[in-house]
């Protein structure tokens, strides 16, 4: 007799194997043509078989990043967000400042398992990231420090794991209109 599957399992199994994704580098210092970390996330997000629907690089300005992500991404038709860079302590980093508006639920067992395996490879250091997921416009969102390892680090053994069951939980994408937040519309408003 087989056993019945639990029900994490099931969702797995129900999620999307495709999902269409889009990457934000948040940098004041890198270009398009040094920004590895950016380039890592897409590579690895296309070679686990999701869809890279566009990718932007923004200065660490809040407005800046909530533009990217409540109208560029949505517009591209991305499901999830992965932002590279401005998570850690240094006065320009504001990443976490922009997105703690707009955050629908915060998954904060992402940055606590982050830091977990970060501190395997790095030591203590590994506290001082502010590495943080959410859902926000619809969209689940990963917020992840620029550097190259740490990207890698977290869609190897987090994101591309769990990317489908997580946006399987969302379930579909409503039309614009009906799942426009208030942040949506103000961006669409300008």
């Amino acid at each position: 007799m087989s056993e019945e599957p639990r029900p994490h399992e099931r969702h797995r199994q129900a999620a999307p194997r495709r999902v269409p994704c889009f990457v934000i580098s948040c940098s004041s210092t890198r270009t398009e043509a040094d920004d590895l970390g950016g380039r890592i996330a897409r590579e690895l997000l296309t070679g686990a078989g999701h869809e890279v629907v566009g990718a932007c690089l923004v200065r660490d300005d809040p407005a800046e990043l909530r533009d990217a992500l409540i109208r560029r991404a949505p517009q591209a038709g991305a499901r999830a967000v992965v932002l590279t860079g401005g998570t850690g302590l240094s006065p320009t980093d504001r990443t976490l400042e922009a997105l703690e508006p707009l955050w629908d639920k915060r998954l904060d067992g992402f940055g606590e398992l982050f830091r977990a395996l970060s501190f395997q490879e790095i030591g203590p250091a590994a506290w001082l990231s502010r590495a943080a997921a959410g859902t926000a416009a619809g969209l689940v969102v990963f917020a992840l420090p620029g550097s190259p390892s740490a990207v890698r680090l977290a869609l190897e053994r987090l994101i591309v794991p769990e990317l489908g069951h997580a946006v399987g939980l969302l379930g579909p994408r409503h039309g614009q209109a009906e799942a426009a937040s208030p942040f949506q519309r103000e961006a669409g408003a300008h």
